[in-house]
């Protein structure tokens, strides 16, 4: 986008300009809009087992949004975002504290979200400029919610509902604002990107989604891949209070655009799990192949949901990464608990990476206001160092 900060009411008011009485009417779409706040304060801590000094971050996130009332199908909205820092040492990867660990969350103040959106076509939603796109489970493409600075992308998207129990999206993407933030040197990714993501929800046994992802990168050709691939994802309820999920997907990511390498990846994921009332466990078993020089990469995806907590897979190594996962989890006493142990270990060669053990505890006491915790500890064998991290937070949303 040239400049997503100017979007917004300008433009809204500009379309309205031929509406009678466009002043009065504006103003009241203006009036009967929605605000929203969130804030949420969290302590990070980052242990690793190498020359870098433990780091300890302190920080608020602070997110302040407003959406207009429809009028004749248009509509706008804008959100401002800010973390600050409270106290701590570590490295913001801005902030050029190298000699401490890195925590992920910089300073910054900046546009969020700033979009016009269209509604007036049957079952169809238009949307342009800088706005939040999630697609299925975040494998790739994803708004990275747990950092405090939220990915949001810069672009044009549909999403349009007409056909019985499907949902088809599709978005030419011009940048994504990273976690980073604009003082990073990788704090953009702008791109010439196409995406489109088919969803069927028809079937008793669950939904089947088909996409491609066409990402062209101006400025980090090497990420630029073309990835096809299809997705099913259900439950069965045999009868009383058990239930049966499951999961499996595949997909195929080759070169594309101006990316200088030449390669044909594979991505697999089977997924099974049993609940009773509240308790489940799953076994999940997810491979990202390699080939030794390049391996099936997710740039755009919320990378920290997936291969642990710790975060040492957020770029698939070039032998490729075999994750073996056992998760348990359940509800006590209003309490969210999750237990996650997985198994690293190379696709090509067969390399023991390590291990990691997680568990978080997050509990809702009002609609508005959230605690949680979480912990992981990676223990390393043929790839990267031991690391713990903590995670203590609250959040407040209205």
């Amino acid at each position: 986008m040239n400049n997503p900060k100017k979007l917004s009411l300008l433009t809204l008011a500009v379309a309205f300009a031929t509406q009678p009485a466009a002043a009065n009417v504006l103003a009241d779409a203006i009036s009967n809009g929605k605000t929203n706040l969130d804030l949420r304060l969290r302590y990070e801590q980052v242990d690793q087992d190498n020359a870098l000094q433990d780091a300890s971050a302190l920080t608020l996130r602070t997110r302040l949004g407003y959406q207009t009332a429809a009028l004749s199908g248009w509509s706008a909205g804008i959100e401002f975002e800010a973390n600050e820092t409270v106290d701590g040492d570590y490295h913001s990867t801005t902030n050029g504290e190298t000699t401490y660990s890195v925590i992920a969350d910089p300073e910054y103040r900046e546009i969020n979200q700033a979009y016009i959106d269209y509604q007036g076509f049957a079952d169809t939603t238009l949307k342009y400029g800088r706005q939040r796109l999630v697609l299925d489970n975040h494998r790739f493409i994803g708004n990275v919610g747990w950092r405090q600075n939220e990915q949001t992308f810069d672009g044009f998207s549909v999403n349009n509902k007409s056909l019985t129990n499907t949902t088809i999206t599709f978005a030419y993407l011009s940048n994504a604002n990273r976690i980073f933030g604009d003082d990073h040197p990788l704090g953009d990714y702008r791109m010439q990107s196409p995406i489109i993501n088919v969803k069927y929800d028809g079937f008793a046994l669950g939904a089947l989604s088909g996409y491609g992802y066409f990402l062209d990168f101006d400025d980090n050709a090497n990420l630029s891949t073309s990835t096809i691939g299809l997705r099913f994802a259900g439950q069965f309820k045999p009868g009383g209070e058990q239930a049966w999920h499951y999961a499996a997907e595949f997909a195929r990511q080759q070169d594309y655009a101006d990316n200088p390498a030449s390669f044909d990846l594979d991505y697999l994921l089977l997924d099974f799990g049993w609940q009773y009332q509240s308790v489940q466990i799953n076994l999940k078993h997810e491979v990202l192949s390699g080939n030794g020089a390049q391996a099936f990469q997710t740039p755009l995806a919320t990378l920290h949901a997936f291969n642990g907590w710790s975060d040492q897979f957020l770029t698939t190594p070039a032998n490729g990464l075999v994750d073996n996962q056992l998760v348990f989890s359940a509800t006590v006493a209003g309490i969210k608990l999750i237990a996650e142990f997985h198994d690293f270990s190379a696709d090509r060669g067969g390399g023991d990476y390590g291990s990691e053990f997680g568990l978080l505890a997050n509990k809702s006491w009002t609609k508005q206001f959230a605690t949680g915790l979480k912990l992981a500890q990676y223990q390393a064998d043929d790839f990267s160092v031991d690391t713990d991290k903590l995670w203590i937070w609250a959040e407040f949303k209205f």
